[in-house]
């Protein structure tokens, strides 16, 4: 698997984890199902998937944590968004499919969370969001199973994320490319607290010509590969976060998520969804039956510093930015349901571009 800066390409100004992964975040875990059958140009050929984020080691519905949430454009669904914004708290994995899968993923999580956790399974409404694989995948033979979600729930580990058309992202598209799940990580500097960034992309979005890697005009250079059909698409954008941020906050970084996909060309398009969720590891809360607990909090308002916010915002624009970008890079071409293609991008001729430019590090 490529990324873009093992070719020299280095987004933003920020130092990147150890994994350069949203696992660079201590305790989260991410685990994929890929589904794939019939062979391809079959109408009834299957490219789909589940992805599940979790935002520590632990149950999150047994320790919550904090939550944020913003929708650019709303042209998608994003399961439990209500609870989200009302109580501030994720209780669940954020798990990630097709747009059509999406109440199977909702059901079979729930399904989940009940035979692993019995006694907390009717207070937890599973989060979950969703593109469109359709292009790619026979959506209307609804191929997901229980089994494919269980899969990507019970195989979510740290460690390094693969990228590219694997789990929900394998019939996703980005800027008329094949697409699919990327990730990025920044960690602030020690007198910024050093605390750690880290995204993960579900990519179906974006207009070839608006391509845009490190600012310079890619997809003008690439014309050729186009898929026979384009496809507004969406986005979804999970951040997490070790910085003891509230709610309000996260709503905030969720916020900046759609300007590092605005940095690479996406322009949250009217007939697009992009749902943003952004969590904090720093207050696992206690679900014992008392009202109060104690929980740290990073200070905001017009009399404060505004450095450390600031940092975090700029990491959060960064990794998002970065995320897409190996996104593409990491892809491979896939032959879908009636013959239909998404063609991996070209490295050759984009890093020609970006030499060109003086964007590649020697």
């Amino acid at each position: 698997m490529t990324r873009a800066r093992d070719l020299g390409l280095r987004i933003g100004r920020g130092t990147p984890g150890e994994l350069n992964a949203i696992t660079d975040v201590p305790g989260v875990r991410v685990g994929h199902r890929t589904v794939i059958s019939g062979a391809d140009g079959d109408p009834a050929a299957v490219r789909t998937g589940v992805t599940a984020i979790f935002p520590h080691a632990g149950a999150p519905w047994e320790e919550p944590v904090y939550v944020g949430t913003h929708i650019l454009n709303g042209y998608g669904e994003l399961i439990g968004i209500n609870q989200l914004r009302e109580w501030g708290i994720l209780m669940s994995p954020v798990v990630l499919t097709s747009s059509m899968a999406i109440g199977k993923a909702y059901d079979a999580t729930a399904k989940w969370i009940a035979q692993s956790s019995p006694a907390w399974a009717q207070e937890v409404m599973p989060v979950v969001s969703e593109c469109d694989d359709s292009f790619l995948n026979a959506v209307l033979t609804f191929p997901l199973t229980d089994e494919d979600v269980a899969a990507a729930l019970d195989s979510a580990v740290g460690g390094p994320v693969a990228e590219g058309s694997v789990g929900s992202g394998t019939g996703m598209q980005c800027f008329d490319f094949k697409g699919g799940i990327g990730t990025a990580s920044r960690v602030l500097p020690t007198d910024q607290g050093g605390f750690v960034v880290g995204v993960l992309v579900m990519t179906n979005h974006g207009d070839r010509e608006n391509l845009l890697l490190d600012g310079i005009r890619v997809g003008e250079a690439i014309p050729e590969l186009m898929p026979v059909e384009h496809s507004e698409g969406s986005c979804v954008v999970v951040v997490a976060t070790d910085a003891p941020l509230l709610p309000h906050q996260l709503d905030r970084m969720a916020q900046r998520a759609g300007m590092g996909l605005a940095r690479g060309g996406s322009m949250a398009s009217n007939g697009s969804g992009e749902q943003m969720v952004a969590f904090s590891t720093a207050n696992r809360l206690p679900r014992a039956p008392r009202d109060i607990a104690d929980v740290r909090a990073v200070l905001d308002g017009p009399d404060r510093p505004p450095w450390l916010l600031s940092a975090l915002f700029q990491a959060t624009v960064e990794a998002t930015e970065e995320a897409v970008v190996d996104a593409l890079f990491t892809a491979t071409t896939v032959v879908g349901r009636g013959g239909n293609t998404l063609f991996a991008m070209p490295h050759d001729p984009a890093l020609a571009s970006l030499d060109a430019a003086g964007r590649l590090s020697r």
